[in-house]
């Protein structure tokens, strides 16, 4: 038994525009406008840049992983003589603000230093731009 509908196909072959079936190129039924191809030359610097987003964000989370070790790394106990207790998650929330903040700077700061370090390597190039347009008669 065979299963016509689950079976691939093959595929005709497609011609690209300009292109006739055997690969040969078509002459246009229209001539073809004169077209002008203009070349400039720039000189820029290339250098690389860190993504601040992602050092940002990596500090957050680092800083996120410390307030979850220090929230389990102590007791939990109040000291003799104090009323106020705070229950984990009360903890884990109030370190989570300090250290996620803080990691964030943190990731913030080593990202300028590393854009810092990587100016220092810039390297000048030549940028060539290609512009085509219709040439006026």
């Amino acid at each position: 038994m065979s299963d016509t509908q689950n079976s691939p196909e093959t595929p005709e072959p497609i011609s690209a525009a300009g292109v006739g079936g055997d690969g040969t190129p078509q002459v246009p039924a229209t001539p073809a406008e004169p077209m002008e191809t203009e070349v400039t030359s720039d000189a820029v610097m290339v250098r690389r840049a860190p993504r601040y987003g992602r050092f940002i964000t990596l500090g957050a989370l680092v800083g996120a992983v410390v307030a979850l070790i220090l929230t389990f790394a102590f007791s939990g106990e109040p000291p003799e003589g104090q009323l106020v207790e705070f229950d984990k998650g009360q903890v884990f929330g109030f370190l989570l603000l300090i250290c996620a903040t803080l990691g964030a700077a943190l990731g913030a700061i080593v990202a300028l230093v590393i854009d810092r370090a990587f100016a220092r390597r810039a390297a000048a190039a030549i940028a060539e731009h290609e512009s085509t347009h219709r040439v006026d008669e």
